[in-house]
């Protein structure tokens, strides 16, 4: 008797779903149900807690295997629907029922409702059920219409008798969950108990219909029933500074889940904002946004900020950017994305260093990007077991548990950006104050005021004549020269600084007004520090004009001792960094900051990754501020980094034109002989000569090969190689002569397709996108890359984003990925066993990923992807089909990388694994070989052992080699291995979480072959910026060093153009320099911007160096070229002083500093002339040389 009970045996419900959102109404439901249904157990569980927490999934089984009725819902996810789909199909036939409703195929597959079975399709019923449903792929209908249909079909299905009724109750159940309120999953337990119960007594029992609610409506917590669907219904705010539309979840709205609601709209009004809190159901924001925030096509709301942690329209199947972005683009206000946590709890999150998991980055961050959101925030979630959270100073403390509770420290900082954004919005130009921030890293190297591939200057004399021409108070200097000279020369002499000293703060001032005082002086010491200081303020840098603030951003502090990157965690800005933003706030008053040009280094200072708190440094300095960022549309990486960590609002601006490099003198020279040669006939008699001619031309120009075709080759190669033809000016259209350039190198362009083009670039709009970005106004997005690569970028203007990362890597590039997988081992003269390979988030976003492809071509894997297209993970290839062993590859990310793409380094780490536990003979998987070896030697599990992927600490950056480099402070070149191994000896597995593992990297790279890294980027070359030594070159320097035999050989897989090239990287370092740093095409472009281009010319040169001390492997005859052209020709050097004494010296000295360490060997006549040269350029920046 179940009445009775000593003899009632349980019946078990077990429901699993995405998270916990309905877990409170269903224990309240089950507390009714008890009297009726005695013995009744219900257990809920949340997939989300399972990557962190693998006991709960445990749990989760255990109920399942169990279980009387099982219910599967919310589950989309691989990670998720893998390890629940074979414990569904154990219990499936030894239980009443099992519901899938509203997840992943497989698992609605599982579905047993009576008659109604869905491994069945050829039944009537699934007839049936396919001819309602309709097409399986993805709707562009609303979420409301489909909300109306489901109400629809059930009491359609009503009245067709028979086994009509089961698949009638399937859609009741749908509609009973999404109706979530306790009266419906109350009513859904009972109908599913009453109909499908194995239990007689149970069955037949009467239930109520599903309630039904707003699809669209309105909520408040002072509501008397908590929703409404007539706005004038709303509490009001008297006299409200603006008004903010809020997007939320209607499930979280009818479960009673909403204390993290309530915190936001209290937040608000105390911050006397009326909101306007709406929902809409189906994961699609436009029903609610058409019901509520505009009236006849105009908004009615000054800012909109969503809380629901996805896209605008989708949710975590799909998502639709194109609908979305036009309804943002009609509303044309801040769009502001929240989020809260499902995958973590708020303790785990906000302890910390990474932040969110590579799913959470995904879904809430990357998605909601693609529509054009910003100032991503975390805002809530769920306390663990414990009950409490001890991140900020609030010590929250959990009220109900399993329920959703706000982060009142997160809240309070999306209320204030949000403000900022709607006073931005519904401020006069007239009155608005805007600082501009310029960036001058390095420091003493005449950088200061200089931005990759702009010229700062020029483009900002556009925008602010376009400022003061559209109503900002300001006085434009009358020319570039006049801006330029007063903000970085005016007083900077008195005071020993790179740039004018606008103001001093005293120390005093940063005492008082700086809330993080204790862990700045942890690390510089008392205020004012040293760095930028007088001893008793610091000093300010820049220049104001009117209510435009024109200044230069402190540098990090640490390039006088860069060691102490080293020393993980503790690394904080100096006071002068602190203070320059603090006084930007505070005293200056600014209502938006323009961040001008790429990069600064905010965005790089220390914290989480992503999903930042008000303990991690950007977070902190940025404040409410927002940030507008103009920033190369070629840099979708690093530019998503300062949206995602300093709330950034990025602007796009063109590149350089790109064309081909062309020849000069000696090299015309050598053309002409060797098309002669070509022509002639093999028995002509001039034949001879005319060989020994081309080896004299030849060797004048340093090129070493002897085979005349080879030679040949490598002469084409420099005269088509695509080099940038100067720096981008904002507000200067392109030539007629500049577009066609860009056209013809743009390849497999049909010709109507190729006047379009040319006519896009004639558009320039960048100055208007800045100045409606700066009214507050939305910036829709746009995927970045380079414009050889997608004309998709054009129109520039607008906010870039990257790739979608659920696709990546597509079918294409794992195509391409395979083909240059095969080019490197063709180029090597054996198969290699093991690969050092260098990943960068940038080069992948361009690519779709096919660096990421090549790394699996190497192994033998190919990227898996579920029944969306999602990328779920990595499956082997069969040696038998590869048709060759698998090759060991040990990557190393750049930390954007890690940051951007944490699904592939998940993947990556997946794929090596599975090629490491293969039951597979180890001379045909090298993978595995090394992982046996490892293990015998140490001991360790083979999970460790396997591991692959090594890259930065959490919120780290960089192997610091550059910054040892540029510094000069290494006396060996195995410092620079000790820096690199240091700072790059995190290994990242299958659950995507660093282990520091110095040993195992050490051990890894002593297996090495060979070292290869892609250039991709057509504007860049590895002696263009210094981050490809830093990585390729940090990495070769361990290799060598931990090697037993010889140096690793090291190539760079150019696909800059066509099929691509890999070359070693002597040859690339030859290349770049005859087509750029030797060109008078190139340099004489850069020269024409002045100060900026001398600077980057200089960087040219200390790069290369950083090649030579990393790898060896440059040219001698590089620094002699180098010299001869820039620093020994007396008008070449006299030009250059001119035009930036700083940078000048520096070049100079930097050709001797290559002498010291022996890098080359000039004679002593040379060496004399240098330093003769050096000590020249150096009194005129002194200011005391005689003509």
């Amino acid at each position: 008797m179940r009445d009775n009970p000593v003899h009632i045996t349980p019946y078990r419900i077990a429901i699993v779903t995405l998270d916990s959102h309905n877990a409170r109404p269903c224990e309240r439901a089950l507390a009714n149900m008890n009297v009726d249904f005695p013995g009744l157990e219900v257990d809920i569980f949340a997939a989300a807690t399972w990557s962190d927490h693998p006991e709960e999934f445990a749990k989760a089984k255990n109920a399942i295997e169990k279980a009387d009725l099982i219910v599967a819902n919310l589950l989309f996810l691989e990670e998720h629907v893998k390890p629940l789909l074979p414990v569904i199909e154990a219990r499936r036939d030894q239980c009443d029922a099992v519901v899938g409703i509203i997840c992943d195929a497989a698992l609605v597959k599982q579905t047993r409702m009576g008659s109604l079975d869905m491994q069945t399709p050829e039944s009537g019923t699934m007839a049936l059920l396919k001819r309602l449903r309709g097409s399986s792929k993805p709707s562009t209908e609303t979420g409301e219409k489909k909300m109306r249909m489901l109400r629809r079909l059930p009491k359609i299905l009503k009245y067709i008798p028979g086994k009509a009724q089961d698949l009638r109750a399937w859609f009741l159940c749908m509609q009973y969950w999404l109706g979530g309120t306790d009266e419906n999953i109350e009513a859904m337990l009972r109908f599913l108990i009453s109909r499908y119960s194995g239990i007689t007594e149970w069955r037949g029992g009467t239930v109520p219909s599903p309630i039904e609610y707003p699809d669209v409506g309105l909520y408040h917590p002072d509501l008397h029933e908590r929703i409404t669907v007539e706005p004038d219904a709303l509490p009001t705010i008297d006299n409200p500074v603006g008004r903010v539309g809020l997007l939320l979840m209607r499930s979280y709205v009818l479960s009673g889940d909403t204390a993290h609601y309530d915190a936001v709209i209290r937040e608000f009004e105390k911050k006397n904002i009326q909101v306007v809190p709406a929902f809409a159901g189906g994961l699609d924001g436009r029903p609610a946004i058409d019901a509520f925030f505009h009236e006849h096509g105009i908004a009615n709301i000054d800012a909109m900020v969503s809380l629901s942690g996805f896209s605008l329209v989708g949710g975590p199947a799909y998502n639709n950017t194109d609908a979305a972005v036009e309804t943002l683009k009609n509303l044309d206000i801040p769009y502001i994305a929240a989020h809260p946590l499902e995958f973590q709890t708020l303790s785990q999150w906000s302890n910390s260093r990474g932040g969110l998991g590579p799913i959470e980055t995904t879904m809430l961050i990357a998605l909601p990007e693609l529509d054009g959101a910003t100032n991503p925030t975390v805002f809530a979630g769920r306390h663990g077991e414990d009950g409490s959270c001890d991140g900020c100073h609030f010590k929250c403390v959990a009220q109900e548990k399993r329920a959703m509770a706000p982060c009142y420290e997160r809240i309070e900082a999306l209320v204030d950006r949000t403000r900022k954004l709607l006073l931005l919005k519904k401020s006069e130009r007239s009155t608005r104050k805007v600082a501009v921030v310029l960036f001058g890293f390095p420091p003493n190297a005449g950088a200061a005021g200089t931005a990759a591939y702009l010229d700062v200057f020029s483009s900002l004399h556009n925008t602010m004549n376009a400022m003061a021409s559209s109503g900002y108070e300001l006085e434009v200097p009358a020319t570039v020269d006049e801006l330029r000279q007063m903000v970085l020369q005016g007083n900077a002499s008195s005071f020993g600084q790179d740039a004018n000293v606008h103001t001093r703060v005293s120390a005093d001032w940063i005492v008082k007004n700086t809330p993080w005082l204790s862990d700045v002086e942890d690390q510089w010491g008392p205020a004012p520090g040293k760095v930028q200081s007088d001893g008793s303020s610091v000093l300010v840098l820049g220049k104001q004009f009117g209510n435009v603030f024109v200044g230069v951003q402190p540098t990090f502090g640490y390039e006088g001792d860069p060691m102490r990157l080293l020393f993980e965690g503790g690394f904080a800005p100096t006071h002068a960094f602190s203070t320059f933003y603090q006084w930007l706030k505070r005293d200056f008053d600014a209502d938006v900051v323009l961040h001008f040009g790429m990069h600064g280094a905010l965005e790089f200072m220390p914290g989480k990754q992503v999903g930042v708190n008000g303990a991690d440094w950007p977070d902190r300095l940025i404040g409410d501020l927002p940030n507008v960022y103009l920033y190369a549309c070629n840099n979708p990486s690093e530019a998503s980094l300062a949206k995602r960590r300093s709330n950034a609002i990025t602007i796009t601006h063109l590149t350089p034109p790109v064309a081909a490099a062309g020849l000069y003198k000696g090299l015309l020279d050598l053309k002409d002989s060797l098309v002669r040669w070509r022509e002639m006939s093999s028995d002509d008699p001039l034949r001879n000569e005319l060989e020994t001619l081309i080896h004299e031309q030849a060797d004048s120009v340093d090129f070493a090969e002897t085979n005349l075709d080879n030679l040949w080759i490598k002469l084409l190669e420099t005269e088509d190689a695509l080099v940038p033809e100067g720096l981008h000016v904002v507000g200067r259209s392109l030539s007629s002569d500049q577009r066609q350039a860009y056209v013809d190198v743009v390849e497999n362009l049909a010709p109507e397709n190729k006047a379009d083009l040319f006519e896009k670039l004639a558009h320039n709009q960048e100055v208007t996108a800045i100045l409606n970005a700066l009214d507050g106004g939305f910036t829709p997005p746009v995927a970045g890359g380079d414009i050889v690569r997608s004309t998709d970028i054009l129109p520039t203007g607008r906010n870039i984003h990257a790739f979608d990362p659920f696709r990546m890597p597509t079918a294409f590039a794992c195509r391409q990925g395979a083909d240059q997988a095969q080019m490197l081992l063709d180029k090597h003269t054996s198969l290699p066993k093991t690969v050092a390979l260098v990943l960068w988030g940038s080069d992948n976003i361009k690519s779709d990923g096919a660096q990421i492809a090549q790394a699996l071509a190497l192994i033998g894997a190919k990227p898996r992807f579920d029944s969306f297209g999602r990328l779920s993970g990595a499956d082997l290839i069969p040696i038998s089909e590869l048709g060759r062993p698998r090759i060991d590859v040990i990557m190393t990310l750049s930390g954007i990388f890690r940051d951007l793409l944490p699904l592939q380094t998940r993947m990556l780490a997946e794929a090596a694994y599975k090629a490491a536990t293969a039951e597979e003979d180890p001379a045909q998987n090298f993978v595995r070989a090394n992982v046996l070896a490892h293990i015998e030697k140490t001991g360790e599990d083979i999970e460790t052992a396997a591991l692959r992927i090594f890259s930065n600490a959490e919120g780290a950056y960089g192997s610091n080699v550059n910054q040892m480099v540029d510094s000069s402070v290494f006396e060996s070149e195995d410092e620079l291995a000790d820096a690199y191994e240091a700072r790059k000896s995190f290994a990242y597995g299958r659950n995507g979480k660093p282990i520091h593992n110095q040993k195992l990297l050490k051990d890894m790279l002593s297996k090495v072959e060979l070292a290869y890294q892609n250039l991709e980027s057509v504007e860049l070359g590895i002696t263009t910026v210094d981050h490809y030594f830093d990585t390729l070159g940090g990495i070769t320097r361990a290799v060598n060093r931990a090697r037993d035999e010889g140096e690793v050989a090291v190539y760079i897989s150019d696909h800059t153009k066509g099929a691509g090239k890999v070359r070693t990287l002597a040859d690339q370092v030859a290349l770049e320099t005859r087509s750029r740093s030797l060109n008078p095409k190139f340099y004489e472009a850069l020269l024409e911007h002045g100060a900026e281009g001398v600077r980057q010319l200089e960087a040219h040169v200390t790069n290369t160096l950083g090649w030579s001390a990393t790898t060896g492997q440059v040219d001698p005859w590089v620094y002699q070229r180098i010299s001869e052209t820039f620093v020994l020709d007396d008008d070449m050097r006299e030009r250059l002083a001119a035009l930036n004494p700083t940078a000048s010296s520096r070049m100079a000295n930097r050709l001797l500093e290559a002498t010291d360490r022996q890098y080359w060997s000039p004679d002593p006549e040379t060496i004399e002339a240098l330093q003769n040269a050096a000590d020249a350029l150096e009194d005129r920046m002194e200011g005391i040389a005689a003509q």
